[in-house]
């Protein structure tokens, strides 16, 4: 007897970096020292008082009960505590706030809320790859556009308005853009929330690298009328190197939120008192943890780009996040690169083209990697700094 299963899952395949990093366990237990400078995940550890505000809650009454699906009114209170003071965004903590175990699952709760199979979704090329697996699973239908450097990796409106937008429901856009870098503007969010409304589509910005090497951290929320189309997705997984903690949250409308709470309701029993409580001390850091941690992610992208410009790639400078998007020569197959270099050389690279098809010939690198590591990189490389 064979037990199938469901449809859903032939229209997608297991996340890269799954995959990927099971190739690079069994290297490393073939004794071969991989470097991974692919992945997003912070090295670095959280503020210190996150970790205490945890401790001192720990063995307070109820503390491991059952939490609010909402979170408590402290988290909601501090987050927008947070928009108010560092995006100038004004938000109801009562009824625009919704903390969520990640933004990725929000990108879940997001879809499963708003999208029927069928309904089309504007994902962008390159992008995170879960927008498009999210899309299909849930019997949608992901429509790519172009993000390309001629327009600075921003959408080519013109081209958009050009299309069959009838049966799109969503729009996901992601600045500063990840694996791009490209920064985004308010001029581009005032275009995006026209376009939104014109279209009657559901704006949907994620949001979690806004302060790493970014001097200007900016909110869609911010744009005049934006909560009428518009959610944000935010998280501290970046921000405060809280990545395993699975802290997010999604903010706009009321009514959109309500929508979102539905499904998340009836998808977990509310999160632990104390990571909220931890998310509430990293919320209330001043910017001096900003300039801390970029301090340190400033050194290390200078040394990536010495072996980015070792490597015969071109990269934009200007770029903001914890990645390097670099361009590898002219007629190098991405793929078959970074398997080489983890072959050869036992360096692990994410390539472009898992981000789309505009990210063929391309190459990331991430930050989440130690001077030393980056250091031993170059030699491996005979990168001479």
């Amino acid at each position: 007897m064979t037990i199938t299963t469901a449809k859903r899952l032939e229209t997608v395949e297991e996340y890269y970096f799954s995959t990927k990093l099971r190739e690079v366990r069994a290297l490393i237990a073939a004794g071969k020292p991989v470097i991974n400078m692919a992945i997003g995940s912070p090295d670095l550890e959280p503020p210190a008082e996150v970790l205490e505000a945890m401790k001192d809650v720990i063995g307070d009454k109820g503390v491991h009960k059952y939490q609010s699906y909402q979170g408590v009114p402290e988290l909601r209170k501090a987050i927008a505590n947070f928009y108010t003071k560092y995006y100038n965004v004004q938000l109801n903590p009562e009824t625009e706030i919704l903390p969520l175990m990640g933004s990725k699952e929000g990108i879940m709760h997001i879809s499963l809320a708003y999208l029927n199979p069928g309904d089309e979704v504007l994902v962008p090329d390159p992008g995170y790859p879960t927008y498009t697996s999210v899309t299909k699973l849930v019997g949608a239908h992901p429509v790519y556009y172009d993000l390309k450097p001629a327009l600075n990796w921003e959408p080519d409106f013109t081209e958009l308005e050009k299309r069959d937008l009838s049966r799109v429901k969503i729009m996901w856009v992601n600045y500063p853009h990840m694996p791009t870098g490209a920064a985004g503007n308010n001029q581009l969010f005032t275009k995006l929330v026209n376009f939104a409304k014109k279209h009657n589509i559901l704006l949907v910005k994620d949001n979690p690298y806004s302060f790493i090497l970014n001097e200007s951290p900016a909110s869609i929320l911010a744009v005049p009328g934006a909560k009428e189309v518009a959610l944000e997705l935010n998280s501290l997984s970046k921000t405060f190197n809280m990545a395993g903690w699975r802290v997010g949250m999604v903010s706009g409308g009321s009514k959109m939120i309500n929508a979102i709470l539905k499904v998340k309701s009836n998808m977990d029993s509310g999160m632990f008192l104390g990571i909220q409580k931890g998310a509430i001390a990293a919320l209330k850091m001043d910017k001096s943890w900003f300039n801390e941690i970029n301090t340190i992610y400033n050194k290390r992208r200078d040394l990536i780009w010495e072996i980015a410009t070792s490597l015969g790639c071109s990269f934009d400078k200007n770029a903001k996040g914890m990645f390097v998007w670099a361009k590898l020569p002219d007629g190098e197959d991405s793929i078959a690169y970074i398997d080489g270099l983890l072959k050869e050389h036992h360096i692990f690279i994410a390539p472009g083209d898992i981000f789309g098809a505009n990210g063929k010939g391309y190459i990331r690198f991430s930050l989440c990697v130690t001077e030393v590591e980056i250091q031993q990189a170059m030699n491996r490389l005979k990168v001479s700094v």
